[in-house]
């Protein structure tokens, strides 16, 4: 039973209030339609750059072999490393629904390396190759971190619409009905309770005529 005093009143606010969180439901409805929309794009395009990364990596690690061919695993240590003072990671920030999204790039050129004392074709294009690596690392570490918070984003809306629809909404209905049961009772009593009034009433007044017609009791006096 509800624990709500049984008033025109306290209905009409029952009611609001239910209607308040069918359209709270219907928000986070379309909230995660939104949001799983932006996951299987965010989710194309990162198993687009993963395969990209993957490719640069295997390109990487047969330059990386080469370099070692010619060098030895010691001469690729100390070769010269790429300048990145010249490069520059920018991201670039959105929003949906709240949560926050984001691109990221690397632009700009490196710097040219220091000078290498034994100077080889091989460990350029290494160098190179995992320079690439990097730049294709970027963009899809931002994207793994869109999916990760849109995800999460997700799961908490869908159980909140969840908890609307399963447990909330039912309750207020159930509220809904037992005053609406409830105040329907009292004004069949009240109804009830005036029409015994008007009966009474009735009665009282065809009571009275028949005492009149009578004529006064003697009775007392004699």
């Amino acid at each position: 039973m509800s624990d709500a005093t049984p008033t025109r009143s306290a209905l009409l606010e029952l009611k609001q209030e239910r209607q308040a969180m069918q359209e709270g439901h219907v928000f986070l409805d379309e909230k995660c339609l939104l949001l799983a929309g932006e996951m299987l794009r965010q989710l194309a395009r990162h198993d687009e750059l993963r395969r990209a990364l993957v490719r640069a990596h295997e390109a990487a690690a047969a330059a990386l072999r080469a370099a070692i061919a010619r060098h030895g695993v010691e001469g690729v240590e100390v070769h010269p490393a790429a300048d990145l003072e010249g490069a520059e990671l920018r991201t670039r920030e959105w929003s949906l629904m709240g949560v926050r999204l984001q691109d990221a790039q690397w632009q700009g050129v490196p710097g040219a390396p220091s000078a290498a004392v034994n100077p080889s074709p091989e460990a350029t294009a290494c160098r190179d190759a995992y320079l690439e690596v990097v730049r294709q690392a970027a963009p899809l570490a931002a994207v793994t971190g869109n999916l990760e918070r849109l995800h999460a984003e997700y799961r908490r809306a869908s159980r909140r619409a969840r908890a609307l629809q399963d447990v909330l909404l039912p309750e207020l209905d159930r509220a809904v009905r037992e005053i609406d049961a409830r105040l329907e009772e009292l004004e069949q009593e009240d109804a009830l309770q005036m029409r015994r009034g008007v009966d009474a009433s009735k009665a009282a007044m065809e009571r009275a005529p028949h005492r009149a017609r009578a004529g006064p009791d003697h009775s007392a006096l004699a």
